[in-house]
């Protein structure tokens, strides 16, 4: 079914992620749908390591300039784009010089992980949703992919609620097995700044366990690898949303 307007908030894609089966993956859905004649667009983070000038990405700034406040602290928004190489697929990216200009993902190099990581995740998640809406693009179907883009549902079912913007969009999340590992213990504080709590995830927040609790705020889960660690496979089996095994990207549209 041609002319769906499809989006994919992913934290990874190819080529400007080259070595996960997650990069892979969104990029051959989002361009097998473009080129079926959807209406596809995708946002990701913009993290230090994609070169702007090699991959010629631009600031947008009729969508840029928008503050959020993450923690009683307002952040700026800087909304880049650019086209898949090669492609007439458009491809946003969500900036900020405090969250995403260090090279490394989510880890420091001795391992660690980012203390801000939480703060990033709700940046990001906010972002999107406020840059959607600003393009005045309603998106008949949001496809997400990657542990960032599972805070996604959760504010849009709880701190966007009442805004009728997204309510006919269907919500799909892809689970892939990443590298696990903690979030800040002060993640509640700053969820319960935007009126979000009593999320089960805060018991023991992970990037795991916020997608773990995504999948209770989504309309469709479909493994992204075929075979999931342990954790996410009791989760995925145990849930009650509407679910798919692993399917190939020939496959994806019959889930659309």
């Amino acid at each position: 079914m041609p002319n769906q307007k499809i989006l994919y908030i992913t934290t990874e894609m190819y080529p400007y992620q080259e070595d996960t089966n997650l990069a892979s993956v969104v990029n051959k859905m989002a361009l097998k749908m473009h080129n079926e004649g959807n209406d596809v667009r995708v946002f990701m983070p913009r993290f230090g390591q994609i070169s702007e000038r090699k991959f010629q990405l631009h600031e947008v700034i009729r969508l840029s300039g928008m503050n959020i406040i993450i923690n009683d602290l307002d952040q700026p928004l800087i909304i880049k784009v650019a086209s898949l190489p090669g492609e007439r697929l458009q491809v946003y990216f969500i900036d900020n010089e405090e969250y995403f200009k260090r090279k490394q993902t989510y880890f420091e190099d001795d391992g660690t992980p980012f203390e801000d990581n939480d703060e990033r995740a709700i940046f990001f998640a906010r972002g999107v949703i406020e840059t959607i809406k600003k393009l005045n693009w309603v998106p008949d179907v949001i496809h997400l992919n990657g542990w960032m883009a599972s805070f996604v549902p959760v504010y849009l079912k709880t701190y966007y609620g009442s805004d009728t913007y997204f309510k006919d969009a269907k919500i799909v999340l892809s689970v892939y097995n990443e590298k696990n590992a903690a979030l800040s213990s002060t993640i509640s504080e700053k969820l319960k700044f935007d009126n979000i709590s009593d999320l089960k995830s805060l018991e023991n927040p992970s990037f795991e366990s916020f997608v773990i609790e995504s999948m209770g705020y989504v309309d469709s889960i479909v493994k992204g690898d075929e075979f999931l660690n342990e954790n996410l496979d009791k989760a995925f089996n145990e849930s009650s949303t509407a679910k798919s095994e692993y399917l190939d990207v020939d496959s994806i549209k019959t889930l659309y």
